[in-house]
């Protein structure tokens, strides 16, 4: 997923709130998702363009939110009701966030997640079989596990 196809996926799941909204919005949005997840785009992992979806809605939301703040309620009679509907909104968002954080957090890191504990790394001497030391050879490997292959 490139950075205008997010955009006009969220454009898109959003519906009539991005008649609220400016090209500007979008762009800053995602930018603050790709901060936040410290992912770039373009992405094929359909975990990282599922969450940078959600995360770029959450800006989004904010950024509503934010305009409304400024508006009283001798104004506009719901404009209280929107807030809060607003502000439990990205409350929501948030909280969703910070659990896949923690259940997931070798999706964050962009590894995986065997290299997310310990590694064993041999000594590395090595010996043929007549007994002679082989540890200063150019061509002596030290093992590391757990490795790609495993």
């Amino acid at each position: 997923m490139t950075r205008d196809d997010l955009i006009e996926v969220t454009t898109r799941e959003i519906k009539g709130l991005s008649s609220k909204l400016v090209t500007d919005d979008y762009e800053d949005a995602v930018d603050e998702a790709l901060r936040e997840t410290g992912w770039t785009l373009p992405s094929t992992d359909d975990f990282q363009i599922r969450w940078l979806k959600k995360r770029t809605k959450r800006h989004l939301i904010y950024a509503l939110l934010y305009e409304s703040a400024s508006k009283f309620k001798f104004e506009q009679i719901n404009s209280q009701m929107k807030f809060d509907h607003y502000e439990k909104l990205v409350e929501r968002e948030d909280q969703a966030f910070e659990r896949v954080q923690k259940s997931e957090p070798y999706q964050f890191a962009c590894v995986a997640s065997y290299k997310m504990f310990g590694s064993k790394i041999d000594a590395g001497f090595a010996y043929d079989e007549a007994g002679q030391d082989l540890t200063y050879e150019e061509d002596n490997v030290v093992v590391v596990t757990p490795s790609d292959s495993d």
